[in-house]
């Protein structure tokens, strides 16, 4: 499996935060809003970030897979 549960885990709450922020700048209606111009941007490059490390992430003693001679 190329992916882990913590993998699953860690991508899971990447997605949920970068929901979380669409849904503060949706929910304050306001274009230049303080969410809108300096949390939300950001909250979505850590969590886009986050999402990114979790796929690559690999917990210490997994070995990576392939061909060893």
């Amino acid at each position: 499996m190329p992916l882990s549960a913590v993998n699953y885990l860690f991508i899971a709450l990447g997605a949920v935060v970068v929901g979380l922020s669409y849904a503060f700048m949706y929910l304050e209606k306001q274009v230049d809003g303080f969410f809108a111009l300096n949390v939300a941007p950001f909250t979505l490059i850590g969590s886009y970030l986050w999402v990114l490390f979790a796929i690559f992430y690999r917990p210490n003693g997994t070995k990576k897979s392939g061909n060893t001679r």
